[in-house]
């Protein structure tokens, strides 16, 4: 019978690690709270050769951090230039930031929010669409290193966005110069409805940036516009494709980041209502959204909790990583949004290239935030697990993003609500 049991346990393992994306045992960590009193935290970035970090709280304030405490004023404050978010919840706000790779002698620092509607002379806009979603340009204040002059804002990027969801908006250079700015697929829900491809959605229409990651060079201009295209940009040349897409097929690509030691770019796509996905985007790839979901299952915008036997897959870079949604996969689901991470480059020798992801909650009623390990394994296949975090008992807060020092440390960012609410928020490092 012992041997039985040691055999049916080894199957069991085994089916485990080669089923759905599960690795066989669990990661324990501990949070260690870095700072909290802080708003829906939603990036977080260091500034090179510095200790200082700088938080993107949603509610449109930049905060600095330094040795443990918070500035006694933001570092940018643009709430002003942010539609009214709902208290309850919402995904528009201040959502990204991005240092200028010469930040130390130029003072640069770009900023993506949600901003109010510019329609222009586009009545249909003007009558159903949401916000633009735009990137700003911003210099150091000559006088304080922990203000961002307000006078020095310059409009890089600005994108009528028909929904309040989907919004997207990591933005991040790479070790090329260039921006790279992530956006989502319009909102709502299907990728479908007023500001959407009706045949093929926005996420595989190449003549809008929806649904698509962008990538353009900050210091040039090109025919006019307050950017440039980067000579090298897949697309260039072709008039059917817009030339700032690098890749396509995005729904909406909550917190991307490179790795710093192979300068992969992973993204967390949240997905529609069955499966969750990692994915990593690389130059002129279709990641598949709309036609499909999760790691190549077919998907029907008309009929999306039921997935089709067949489909067109050609030419889709599969996901590396999925998960049951718990809102239509309930059995052995881990979660209902995924939020990309990080490559681990740290100290912890055990954790070294594994990527550090997790998911907003497994609920929506009742925050029960989780955190995910991935292991790439010698067959190029993916695995992952949850952490266990031994030092925190009972169901975790809302899990919103994660950050990276330049040590190559983990943080992640952390709410106990659902909304852009007060300033109740905390951020935590991961730890062994």
């Amino acid at each position: 019978m012992k041997v039985q049991k040691v055999v049916a346990t080894l199957a069991t393992a085994a089916l485990l690690a080669l089923s759905g994306g599960m690795a066989m045992a669990q990661t324990k960590i501990k949070l260690e709270k870095v700072v909290s009193a802080v708003n829906t935290p939603l990036a977080m970035v260091q500034v090179p050769g510095e200790s200082r970090m700088l938080i993107v709280e949603q509610n449109g304030r930049i905060q600095v951090l330094e040795n443990g405490k918070l500035g006694a004023a933001p570092m940018l404050d643009v709430r002003h230039k942010i539609p009214k978010l709902h208290h309850d919840f919402d995904e528009r706000g201040l959502l990204g930031i991005a240092l200028h790779p010469n930040f130390k002698s130029n003072g640069k620092i770009y900023v993506a929010f949600s901003a109010h509607l510019d329609y222009g002379s586009d009545l249909g806009q003007m009558l159903w669409y949401s916000h633009n979603n735009v990137v700003e340009e911003y210099t150091i204040s000559s006088k304080d290193k922990n203000v961002l002059d307000p006078s020095t804002a310059r409009r890089i990027l600005s994108t009528p966005w028909p929904q309040f969801n989907h919004n997207g908006h990591w933005i991040g250079f790479g070790a090329d110069g260039k921006l790279y700015v992530a956006m989502g697929d319009g909102g709502y829900a299907n990728d479908w409805g007023i500001g959407h491809n009706v045949t093929i959605g926005n996420g595989q229409d190449m003549s809008t940036v929806l649904g698509k990651m962008g990538r353009i060079e900050v210091d040039q201009r090109t025919d006019g516009k307050p950017y440039g295209i980067p000579s090298d940009n897949p697309f260039v040349g072709r008039r059917d494709v817009l030339p700032e897409i690098w890749a396509s097929g995005l729904r909406n690509p909550w917190r991307c980041s490179f790795d710093t030691g192979t300068g992969e770019l992973y993204c967390g796509d949240v997905q529609q209502n069955s499966y969750e996905a990692i994915k990593i985007v690389g130059k002129g790839q279709n990641m598949g959204w709309r036609r499909v979901e999760g790691i190549m299952r077919c998907f029907d915008y008309q009929n999306p909790d039921k997935h089709p036997a067949t489909c067109d897959k050609s030419g889709i870079t599969p996901a590396i990583i999925e998960y049951n949604n718990c809102t239509a996969q309930p059995n052995g689901c881990k979660g209902i949004s995924i939020a990309g991470g990080y490559v681990y480059r740290g100290a912890h020798a055990a954790w070294k290239g594994k990527y550090i992801f997790g998911d907003w909650s497994k609920s929506f009623g009742e925050m029960d935030g989780q955190i995910f390990f991935g292991t790439k394994g010698g067959d190029g296949k993916w695995t992952m697990d949850t952490a266990d975090v031994t030092n925190m008992s009972g169901k975790k807060p809302y899990v919103l993003a994660f950050a990276q020092d330049s040590a190559g440390e983990v943080y992640v960012l952390t709410s106990i609500t659902t909304g852009p609410n007060g300033s109740l928020d905390t951020i935590y490092k991961i730890v062994p």
